[in-house]
């Protein structure tokens, strides 16, 4: 099982290949928007800001958001890992329901160009 301290690095290596993308992925990246990642299995939400091309995590949080961002994820932290090292693919992880993500409708349209 990932640690926190996994799943929180993963994040950065995340929000670091997301900085350095070209394209239609610096497109989808380039949102403002707040963002929640519950780590299921840990039962943690990491709590930030998409801004820039980047995740800024604000706080590490018990439990699951208290408050509703406008991007939400929900899984567990080996698959945090996994899909930001490449090991999970993104679109099969979230139609067999191993990874959730939440959003309205347009901002789904736009992170669609990252998988």
């Amino acid at each position: 099982m990932a640690t926190t301290e996994e799943c929180r690095a993963a994040l950065e290596k995340l929000s670091d290949n997301m900085a350095g993308a070209d394209g239609h992925v610096r497109e989808a990246t380039a949102l403002d928007r707040s963002v929640s990642c519950h780590i299921k299995d840990l039962d943690i939400t990491f709590v930030g800001r998409m801004r820039d091309g980047r995740i800024e995590v604000h706080d590490t949080l018990a439990g699951p958001p208290a408050e509703k961002a406008q991007i939400r994820l929900a899984m567990t932290g080996d698959d945090l890992v996994a899909l930001v090292d490449g090991e999970l693919n993104f679109a099969k992880a979230w139609g067999s329901g191993r990874v959730k993500l939440e959003a309205g409708f347009r901002d789904l349209l736009q992170l669609r160009k990252l998988l």
